[in-house]
């Protein structure tokens, strides 16, 4: 498979070959579903907690006694009935993480980079060199490469230069190949990989 390399400028003078492999895998919802909201659900903190009745300092003696006194009976002034008691039905810190094997993750990044590449909303870009932090010049080189609105930049490294001028631009997110994640590539309009980035990722999902 082949795909053309965009400049900076937005010219293509030349193609790369993609491994098929990872770019032309057929797209599967459900498995893309699945690994996107295990990933989101990784990322809930899950640390809500309230104390219930055994938690809640004092209430070791009973208040008075079972028989005679005319009132309601009661073993405990930590009942959630009282104030300053234990909540009933308290919720603890727990993890919302799920399952999800190695061998599925990949799958179904895969399928993504396949349907992206074929809605063309993948781009591959020679290379971004920025001698220094400017977001003017970050926006100049994404307005040559064409793209708009949302977009997602992959590089083979971390780049202080292209961090730094990206940060700036609400609508623009930069990463690593190393760390590309299901839900940043399918909540981006584009997709922009330097050719470095390309590698990297191909001979981790081959």
């Amino acid at each position: 498979m082949q795909h053309a390399v965009v400049k900076i400028d937005g010219s293509t003078d030349r193609k790369v070959s993609l491994a098929d492999a990872v770019f032309g895998a057929e797209y599967k919802e459900p498995l893309v579903h699945q690994v996107v909201c295990a990933y989101l659900a990784g990322a809930r903190a899950g640390t809500s907690a309230q104390k219930n009745r055994s938690a809640v300092s004092g209430g070791g003696a009973k208040p008075w006694r079972q028989k005679g006194t005319g009132r309601a009976r009661a073993g405990t002034s930590r009942s959630p009935l009282w104030r300053k008691g234990g909540r009933a039905f308290p919720s603890s810190t727990r993890s919302y993480g799920q399952k999800v094997n190695r061998k599925m993750y990949r799958a179904a990044i895969r399928s993504i980079l396949s349907e992206l590449l074929r809605q063309e909303r993948l781009l591959i870009c020679d290379d971004i060199q920025l001698g220094q932090p400017k977001t003017a010049k970050m926006a100049d080189a994404l307005g040559g490469l064409g793209v708009s609105g949302r977009t997602l930049l992959v590089t083979a490294e971390y780049d202080a230069n292209v961090a730094l001028s990206a940060r700036n631009l609400i609508s623009v997110e930069t990463v690593e190949a190393s760390q590309i994640d299901p839900v940043s590539l399918v909540g981006s309009e584009h997709i922009v990989f330097t050719e470095g980035a390309l590698r990297k990722v191909e001979e981790a999902l081959q």
